[in-house]
């Protein structure tokens, strides 16, 4: 089942998307004319693991870490799919990162990975944007509208074996499958689980795949995860 949130002329609610369709409660609205697709959560905070994929970091020339590697977003960072991304005015390598995420459900500590299912809500994607240009991890990743998140929660999917693309201009930038990762959705989830309480609409995202690149104002971002959907930002000039 795909979870969306919407905005309504009532307010915001939560229903079962389905082919442009929202369904709240009975009541059916169809997004882009009688409601408005936002982020699929409000997070307190992104965990946002990175070095998680084999390719990427052979091809980064990172060392392999022995647990899993990972910065935080504040929930400022979030954007809504469908959002314009503002380039923002202090960097010149803005890059993009198609990533799968998981949602968590429920208030939750020191889960163990048999218990992670119990936990997450299910699993959506994020855009991480990075300035590249900028000192150290706060700096380059955790500013405003650095998070695009969406397009809704898929609550049925195994995040274990799903291939992923992402596009940038209609050109193919990313291609992997979550096979690739080196620590399982599981394993993050779990173990950064003993460090922090997670809250509903918490995100967790497991890091990118290969060949994250730069963006430039006019491009048009496309990430898509098999059976979760696609997410989709335009980069447009700060003054635009």
């Amino acid at each position: 089942m795909r979870l969306a949130r919407i905005r309504t002329d009532d307010g915001v609610a939560t229903g079962r998307y389905e082919d442009g369709f929202v369904t709240v409660d009975g009541e059916t609205f169809e997004v882009g004319v009688d409601a408005d697709l936002l982020a699929p959560c409000e997070p307190s905070a992104f965990f946002c693991v990175g070095r998680n994929y084999t390719a990427k970091v052979d091809q980064m020339d990172y060392d392999i870490p022995d647990q899993p590697d990972w910065f935080i977003k504040p929930p400022t960072s979030l954007l809504a799919p469908g959002e314009p991304i503002v380039y923002p005015t202090w960097t010149e390598e803005l890059t993009y990162a198609g990533e799968l995420a998981a949602v968590i459900d429920r208030e939750c500590h020191d889960v163990s990975e048999d218990e992670v299912d119990d936990v997450v809500r299910g699993y959506t994607i994020l855009n991480d944007l990075d300035a590249l240009d900028q000192p150290r991890r706060t700096a380059r990743k955790a500013f405003d509208g650095s998070g695009p998140l969406g397009p809704w929660i898929e609550t049925d999917v195994d995040p274990t074996n799903l291939d992923m693309t992402t596009h940038v201009g209609g050109e193919l930038r990313q291609e992997a499958n979550t096979e690739q990762m080196l620590f399982s959705p599981a394993e993050v989830v779990s173990f950064l689980s003993e460090r922090y309480t997670f809250r509903p609409g918490d995100v967790i995202s497991f890091g990118s795949p290969a060949n994250p690149g730069l963006v430039e104002p006019g491009d048009e971002v496309k990430i898509w995860y098999e059976n979760v959907g696609t997410l989709t930002n335009t980069v447009v000039a700060p003054d635009a």
